[in-house]
């Protein structure tokens, strides 16, 4: 075997990267030529008396950085290189394996292998992207949009260049109002609703709305890490409440002490639960008997595939207890930035008190030609023809994902919105995966930052959104999701 001598010291650090740093030292000082052959991980591992699992990783991060390279049954082999000079301490760091890589080779599962890893320095081209919030901007309708700007942009429509109301435009809190009591069942006039752009601004007001720094927030577990930061920002205390199988734990809510909650009944962010009517008549007296707040985002309510439609939280309140939380960024498009809340009497009182003089934070120009599609009925007919179109989308996502993938992965959070939660059977973490699918060019998204107390058993889980792809971009995303992960994959 070959003559090494690496001295390896306990506790120092990862053995596999004191191993590591011993051949790329030797390989880089010329100790090592070019085609000189390594010993196998097992003769390794019995001479140095460590693990086969270390000599593993070792020679994978090797293999990642572009030192040696793998000959099919005959093992691995110091490369053919001319070297400019030592390559710098962090060279390749974007593949170093993780604890968490070690942890999976130790459980009985494999290193990703270094030809599924993204060259050195090597920009990545990702072909199949599975955002969770992409919407289809081919059946966007540009021609009525530019009709309406331009109405907007007459010369006798001067006034439109310069700041409008604090609360947002009249006529688009009309048509809103108007929309939601038919489309939503939301209790609302003009009055109550103010316009911003995007829900973390509305967040942000709401903090200031609700007083002192330190209160308590309640939000589901997992949920929405959007809000969650804008509150801990604000000096709030957030409190994850984890989820039944019918949504939030109003029990636990109950005994966490907190005035407010943040829920996604018509669609839980990341779980895909609809929250049934049972469940939120219980929430809706833990708030009259405690006097809280619920704060309702529909951030996707309109978007219901099968079964019947359920109407707002905020519909069935008669105390004014909930707070509705609504946008445009998924049914219409994520760049207008204009989302809106409907606040209960008691905070709109407050909300004028105390925040009558902050500006506008949505473009007026966008406002007033929203407000003119929605008002000529196009808003209404895009909606339609998106539920349809993102309806066939949908189930072609699921017929795909169970075709491809179907005896390693559960699914969930089917039926609404725009994208759907995958559990994956695999002893690799979610980011181990995603950066395999990405190394082949799809963008998957893990669902982990959305907990404020990870669960350290649970299987890795992805939001696959299929809004912005067309069916053939899902269909070769997928078996190519297939074919990367499949050597990490485990049935159920």
């Amino acid at each position: 075997m070959l003559d090494i001598s690496p001295h390896l010291v306990e506790d120092k650090e990862a053995l596999y990267l004191q191993l590591y740093r011993y051949f790329r030292a030797e390989i880089q000082e010329g100790r090592l030529p070019s085609g000189t052959r390594l010993p196998s991980v097992r003769a390794l591992s019995g001479f140095l008396q460590v693990s086969k699992t270390t000599v593993e990783c070792a020679y994978h991060q090797l293999l990642a950085e572009g030192y040696i390279e793998s000959r099919e049954r005959s093992g691995f082999y110091v490369v053919d290189m001319e070297w400019d000079g030592p390559l710098p301490e962090h060279a390749g760091k974007k593949s170093v394996p993780t604890a968490g890589a070690v942890g999976v080779a130790a459980a009985g599962g494999r290193v990703p292998h270094a030809a599924e890893q993204p060259e050195d320095g090597q920009p990545v081209s990702i072909r199949y992207d599975f955002h969770h919030a992409r919407v289809d901007a081919e059946h966007f309708p540009y021609e009525r949009w530019r009709k309406y700007t331009n109405q907007c942009m007459q010369k006798e429509n001067r006034s439109v260049l310069y700041y409008g109301d604090r609360q947002g435009e009249p006529l688009l809190r009309e048509e809103l109002a108007r929309y939601l009591s038919r489309a939503r069942g939301v209790q609302a006039t003009p009055e109550q609703i103010v316009i911003g752009a995007g829900t973390q601004i509305m967040i942000s007001l709401l903090g200031f709305l609700f007083g002192p720094r330190g209160q308590i927030v309640a939000m589901e577990e997992p949920g929405y890490n959007g809000v969650r930061s804008v509150f801990a920002h604000l000096g709030f205390a957030v409190c994850p409440i984890r989820l039944e199988e019918d949504g939030i734990d109003v029990e636990a809510l109950g005994k966490s002490g907190a005035r407010y909650v943040y829920i996604t009944p018509s669609h839980q962010d990341p779980s895909g639960i609809v929250m049934p009517y049972a469940k939120r008549l219980k929430l809706l007296h833990w708030a009259n008997q405690t006097g809280g707040y619920i704060i309702e985002d529909d951030y996707d309510g309109e978007f219901r595939y099968h079964g019947r439609p359920i109407p707002s939280l905020q519909g069935l309140d008669t105390h004014g207890r909930v707070i509705y939380l609504g946008t445009f960024s998924k049914a219409l498009l994520p760049s207008i930035r204009i989302s809106y809340m409907v606040l209960p009497q008691e905070l709109l009182a407050i909300y004028h008190e105390q925040l009558a003089d902050f500006d506008q934070s949505a473009s007026r120009i966008h406002q007033e030609t929203l407000a003119l599609f929605m008002k000529h009925g196009d808003w209404e007919r895009h909606i339609r023809k998106m539920r349809t179109l993102y309806r066939k989308k949908h189930d072609a996502m699921l017929h795909i994902l169970q075709e491809q993938l179907g005896p390693y992965i559960l699914l969930k959070g089917q039926d609404a919105g725009l994208s759907m939660t995958v559990e994956v059977a695999s002893d690799c973490t979610a980011l181990q995966l995603a950066q395999i699918a990405e190394a082949a060019g799809v963008r998957v998204y893990p669902t982990s930052h959305k907990w404020m107390e990870p669960q350290p058993k649970a299987l890795p889980a992805f939001q696959f959104g299929f809004g912005g792809m067309t069916t053939e971009e899902m269909e070769a995303g997928i078996r190519l999701l297939q074919k990367v992960w499949g050597p990490y994959l485990r049935k159920r």
